[in-house]
Parts: structure tokens; sequence; C-alpha cells
């Protein structure tokens, strides 16, 4: 008996500071506890990457795009219509590239088409070779168009792009003007509004024309976000972990020490948009 009395005193000590140590009420801690569900233990917010494509591209020996025929008339006063007639061999407008990334990424349900892209502004999707557009009277543009797979990303073979610098007068007579033998780049994608599994691989494409990348020579610096990447080669790149909301997108020819390369059509800006659902604003 008395040794049961000595057991159940040394017990009961024990248990009145193992309460004193923890405070009353309170649990004892525990070192192995699973936090991973708390605010504190969540995992940070991702970092915006630039990731290759999980496939090498398609590619299109063989296939040419050149301008035709140009166009033009007065369309008021103040401004010119301009039709252009494009030429395109071995290459089929409006099918459907076959390839994985189609399914990775936004991708036209009208196909392979035409990236028109007028003074390094948002381009226009050609599905047909002719096309019409407006310009002011006197004045002075540069005009990228080459070949892209449905999901966007321009053919880079020399042939399956073409760069048209041209004038018009005050009568909308048409100049075709010579091009200049500077470097540039032509900005592509991204482009406009991405919704859903849109927003997870985001393609990052360019032309660049007079020049090529490489690790000693011209490189494209892409700033995302604020999150600067240098280019050197000229493949196409997923953007990815990228926040939804506003993306701002800067692209910049730079030579191999990094310092910006002047001339025309070596630097732009383009915003666009990012969310889970519709809308998107």
């Amino acid at each position: 008996m008395k040794i049961q009395s000595f057991y159940l005193l040394a017990t009961a000590v024990g248990f009145s500071t193992l309460m004193a140590c923890n405070g009353a009420g309170e649990q004892p801690k525990d070192n192995n506890t699973d936090t991973s569900q708390t605010p504190a233990a969540q995992a940070p917010e991702k970092t915006i990457k630039l990731s290759p494509l999980t496939e090498a591209s398609p590619e299109f020996p063989g296939a040419t795009l050149t301008i035709k025929e140009v166009k033009t008339e007065m369309a008021g006063t103040d401004s010119v219509k301009v039709t252009l007639n494009y030429e395109v061999k071995n290459y089929e407008l409006k099918k459907q590239t076959s390839a994985t990334t189609a399914g990775e990424c936004n991708n036209s349900k009208d196909g392979q088409h035409i990236h028109f892209i007028l003074d390094n502004k948002p381009y226009t999707a050609l599905y047909n070779p002719t096309h019409t557009f407006t310009v002011p009277v006197n004045s002075k543009h540069y005009l990228m168009s080459f070949l892209s797979r449905s999901y966007h990303e321009s053919l880079k073979n020399k042939e399956a792009g073409v760069l048209l610098h041209f004038s018009v007068d005050e009568k909308g007579v048409y100049k075709k003007l010579d091009n200049p033998a500077t470097p540039m780049v032509f900005y592509s994608r991204p482009k406009g509004d991405y919704v859903g599994n849109d927003t997870k691989n985001v393609l990052l494409d360019f032309y660049v024309y007079n020049t090529t990348l490489a690790a000693d020579g011209h490189k494209v610096k892409a700033t995302i976000n604020g999150n600067s990447f240098v280019i050197d080669n000229w493949k196409p790149q997923f953007i990815q972990n990228a926040p939804m909301g506003a993306m701002k997108v800067k692209l910049e020819l730079v030579d191999k020490d990094g310092n910006a390369v002047a001339g025309e059509n070596t630097s732009i800006e383009r915003d666009v948009q990012l969310a889970q659902s519709e809308p998107v604003r």
C-alpha cells in the first residue's frame, strides 16, 4: 500500500508541474505538428518563369510568304485604304497544327494563319491571304508579316516572313521604301486576354530581323511584371506562374554586353490580362 500511495503522489506532482510549464488549460507543444495548412506556412507566391515548350515545334520546310500586290485608294480626305494580296506556298492556312503544344496553350480554333504586325502594334491574325487596312496620308510604316502555327508561334525560317517598309503621300500614292539593315525585333505574343487553362502556359514569341540571337551577340531582354530574362536563342518560351490580372511585357533588343540597341523597332511594351474565369476585367 505504501508503494502504491507513493506512486500516485509522484504522478500527481508530475502532472501539476507539466501544467504549470505549459500554462493552465493549454496542451503541450508538439514539435512534429503539421502546420502546412496554417497561413504562416503556406507556400510563398510563385515567381514568374520562362520555360521551353515541352516538344519541338513542327517544321514546315519550303513554307514561304510573299506580298504579291499592294493597292491603295483614298478613304476620305485624311486616310488611305491599303489592300495587300499575299502569296502563301507550302503552308496551309486554316489548318490545325499537329503538335502537343496546341493543347498546352492558347490555340486558334480557326487554325494556321498570318501574323500582320503594322508598326509593332498588336497583330491581326489573317486566315485568308488578302487584307485591307487604313493609314493616315503622308505617313511611313513598317509592316512585318509571317506565317504562324495555329497556337500562334511564328515560323522562323527566313522565307516564311516578309518586312515591308512603305509610305503613302497626300494623294494616297503608295511607295515601297528600302528596308533598313539595322537589327529589329517585332513583338508577337502574348496578346489580349487569357482565361482559365490558357493562363498556365502563356506563349512568349517575337520575330527578329536583320540579326540572329547568340550568347556572344544580340539578345532579347524580356521584362515581365518587373522580372527580367535574357534570351540568346530564337525559340519560343512559355511564361508560367504569372499572377492573375494585368501583365506588362517589354521586349528589348540588346547587344552582347546587355546594352540597349539603338534604332527603330528595338523596344516594345504590351499589356495583357489574365483571369481564372470570365469576365476578365
